[in-house]
């Protein structure tokens, strides 16, 4: 069965939607945690058109949600280790299928606080807030803290 949910209870929840942009966001987040000694959760909210494709993609066959849910899973671990995490931070990892804004306020609704990026893969260049950071600012249950993107 596909994740729509994560049931986190604790630590810092930090959202990383597959674009170049989430690196610095996912570091700066797994910096604070280090710090704080809690756990970082990553999460990547996916549908089938922001997903990476899954190996068994080929022709015309669409695999099942659940290959591209593992892509997506392989794709954030790449990422993490490339973001420089350290290895004395708690990662835990999850592909959440579904609506960006709502999958991280759900995911969030049990931690200490939620971190995105002010834009991503979805922005435009010239706005400072993307809409997923400006909904999540709006709606979070939690303390949110925007990194800006650009040179850190």
């Amino acid at each position: 069965m596909v994740r729509k949910e994560a049931h986190i209870t604790g630590g810092i929840v930090v959202g990383h939607d597959g674009s170049r942009a989430s690196g610095p966001v996912v570091r700066r987040a797994g910096d604070l945690a280090r710090r704080l000694g809690v756990t970082l959760h990553v999460v990547r909210v996916w549908n089938v058109t922001t997903a990476p494709r899954p190996d068994t993609m080929v022709g015309g066959y669409v695999p099942p949600f659940a290959e591209f849910e593992q892509a997506v899973i392989a794709d954030l671990k790449a990422d993490c280790v490339a973001a420089g995490l350290a290895d004395d931070v708690d990662v835990q990892l999850y592909a959440l299928r579904g609506q960006a804004t709502e999958r991280l306020i759900d995911a969030a609704a049990g931690a200490e606080m939620l971190v995105v990026g002010t834009r991503g893969a979805g922005g435009f260049k010239g706005l400072r807030f993307g809409s997923t950071a400006t909904q999540v600012v709006r709606h979070s249950p939690v303390p949110v803290l925007v990194i800006p993107n650009g040179p850190e």
